[in-house]
C-alpha cells in the first residue's frame, strides 16, 4: 500500500474566491503567489492518485490564520472524505491560538476526521513553544490518539516562498512539552531528524515522526542512506506536499539509495498505515 501523508486539497469555493482569501491571509497570499503552488480539488487528487499508484492520501485544507477560514477548509475535507472514504484520510486544520479550538476539533471528530494538520506557525502567528497556547490542541490530540502535523523548515540554504523562521528549536520545544502527543514534523522537521544522533534528543523525540514533503527540492538522495545509518527509517513517512510534487520524484530518488524493497515499502506506506492503525487501536501487522 502506498500512502501519501501530506496532501493539500482546496475547495471550489476558496478557488473561486482566491483574491478575497489572499487579501485577508498574508501567508496564504505569499504561497499562492508562487507559480509552483497550485490548488486542486479532491476529484483532481483522486485522478492523480489513480495515475500514480497512490492508494490513500492524508488530506487537509490550508492552515489559515482566521479560525472561520479553517472551519471552511475543514468543511471541504469532511465532504471529500464522505465521497472517497476508501481513498482519503482527513485531518482537521485549526489555529491553536484562536478561540473555539476544542469545539471545532470535536465537530471534525464527529465527522470522521482523525488528525490535525498542517499547523503553520508563522502563517498563523503562532508560537508553538508556548505551552499554554498549545495545551488545548495537543491535549485533544493526545486524548484522542490523533497525530499532529506541524510545518517546520530548515533555516539555511536557498530562499523559497513560504520559508519561515519555524525551526528545529521550536519543534524540539513542542515535542518536549507534549510527550504524549504523536507529532509529525513536515519537511524532515527542518533537519531536526539529524540531531537524533544526540542520545538525549533521541529520547526526547520518541513521540516524533518526519515526513518528506518537498524533500526533492531540499536534499539529495543520500539523506535516505544517512537516516538508515542512524536507525531512523522507522520514523520516516512519505509525504509529497501534493500538488507541489508527486510520487514519481520520490520513487526515482529512493531507487538510487541502499534501501531494500522492504524498507522502501515501509517508507511509502507501511509506516503510515501502522501509525494510523496503532493510534486507532487497530492491528495492521501480518
Amino acid at each position: 500500500m502506498v500512502i501519501d501523508a501530506h496532501v493539500h486539497i482546496t475547495s471550489p469555493h476558496i478557488i473561486s474566491n482566491m483574491e478575497g482569501y489572499r487579501a485577508k491571509e498574508p501567508y496564504f497570499d505569499l504561497l499562492s503567489g508562487s507559480q509552483k503552488n497550485k490548488n486542486v480539488t479532491a476529484e483532481e487528487l483522486i485522478c492523480d492518485m489513480d495515475k500514480d499508484g497512490v492508494d490513500r492520501s492524508i488530506v487537509f485544507g490550508f492552515g489559515f490564520r482566521d479560525q472561520d477560514n479553517c472551519r471552511r477548509a475543514n468543511d471541504y475535507t469532511i465532504e471529500a472524505l464522505s465521497r472517497f472514504p476508501d481513498r482519503l484520510v482527513g485531518f482537521a486544520t485549526v489555529n491553536p491560538g484562536a478561540d473555539g479550538v476544542r469545539k471545532e476539533l470535536e465537530r471534525c471528530k464527529a465527522s470522521g476526521l482523525t488528525g490535525v494538520g498542517e499547523i503553520m506557525p508563522m502563517g498563523q502567528e503562532l508560537d508553538i513553544t508556548d505551552k499554554e497556547v498549545m495545551e488545548e490542541l495537543c491535549g485533544f490530540c493526545a486524548e484522542n490518539n490523533w497525530p499532529l502535523l506541524v510545518h517546520v523548515n530548515e533555516l539555511v540554504g536557498h530562499y523559497y516562498p513560504g520559508k519561515t523562521p519555524d525551526s528545529i528549536h521550536e519543534a524540539e520545544c513542542l515535542a518536549t512539552n507534549f510527550p504524549d502527543t504523536t507529532i509529525i514534523f513536515a519537511h524532515m522537521g527542518g533537519g531536526l531528524c539529524f540531531f537524533e544522533a544526540m542520545p538525549e534528543l533521541r529520547k526526547q523525540l520518541s513521540n516524533v515522526y518526519y515526513d518528506t514533503a518537498a524533500l526533492p527540492f531540499l536534499y539529495d538522495a543520500t539523506i535516505f542512506d544517512a537516516l538508515k545509518q542512524m536507525g531512523l527509517l522507522s520514523k520516516l513517512i512519505y509525504g509529497s506536499d501534493y500538488p507541489l510534487l508527486k510520487i514519481g520524484r520520490f520513487r526515482k530518488m529512493v531507487e538510487t539509495t541502499s534501501l531494500t524493497a522492504g524498507e522502501t515499502a515501509d517508507f511509502l506506506g507501511n509506516t503510515a498505515a501502522n501509525l494510523l492503525g496503532r493510534l486507532a487501536g487497530e492491528d495492521h501487522n501480518g
